[in-house]
């Protein structure tokens, strides 16, 4: 008896598989990071519904449960084509999909990190969306295992004045606290501690996403002998400019 399945899933990634048809990757809210073959997705007229950050309504089948399966997709949502007018909202959608393919393990659920990819890739070209950016990597540090204990003083326990990180521990350090080894500690900016946040500086932006690239790089590529991906490399390395 055939195993088969519906669900919404962002494409992540698409590969040619022989002469006509893809392997597709996508992150499904239920069904988490799956592949399957889409028969005929090589084709010229199916090439601009399978771009990474499109949402599609996908059908999942396969004989066996373990099985590579086939697709079958409708676009529900051509997030892509919304990006590429822009090359940093190109960058940060080819960032997104590659990280997300990188790090969520294949047929595992992580509806919370699926619902905060599509929010982020609703909110794209909106004015704070490199702050939604970065804050999207947090959700995926957390998402891992991994996520950053901002609410209090590592070393006092106090909650004003936090503006620094260890990198040891993850956790927040006040500006008393952690002046003596400022030079060891990671930057916090004020908008991932404010309860009502400001509008952040671009410095700010930067020092969040290099925050967060130390401790995904730390955490989840260096141990798989990886770096990060090069979208998100470039995507730092245009914000900054």
């Amino acid at each position: 008896m055939a195993v088969e399945w519906t669900d919404l899933g962002l494409v992540l990634s698409v590969r040619k598989h022989g002469e006509h048809d893809i392997i597709l990757h996508i992150l499904t809210e239920q069904h988490g990071h799956h592949a399957g073959v889409v028969k005929g997705g090589a084709g010229r007229r199916a090439r601009g519904l399978y771009q990474p950050g499109n949402r599609l309504h996908a059908r999942w089948r396969a004989r066996l449960e373990d099985h590579l399966g086939t697709f079958v997709c409708e676009p529900e949502r051509m997030f892509a084509a919304g990006a590429l007018h822009d090359r940093m909202m190109l960058t940060a959608m080819t960032a997104v999909c590659a990280m997300a393919e990188a790090v969520l393990p294949e047929r595992e659920a992580h509806p919370l990190a699926y619902q905060q990819a599509c929010h982020l890739l609703e909110t794209l070209g909106e004015a704070n969306w490199v702050v939604d950016y970065v804050l999207w990597e947090m959700h995926l540090l957390n998402e891992l295992g991994f996520g950053l204990d901002l609410s209090s003083c590592a070393s006092t326990g106090v909650t004003d004045d936090l503006i620094y990180v260890s990198p040891k521990s993850g956790r927040a350090v006040s500006r008393e606290a952690g002046g003596p080894y400022k030079g060891q500690l990671r930057v916090l900016p004020a908008f991932l501690v404010q309860e009502v946040p400001e509008q952040p500086g671009m410095d700010d932006v930067i020092a969040g996403l290099d925050l967060t690239g130390f401790f995904l790089e730390r955490h989840v590529y260096a141990p798989h002998q990886r770096s990060l991906p090069d979208a998100r490399q470039r995507l730092r390395a245009l914000i900054s400019a």
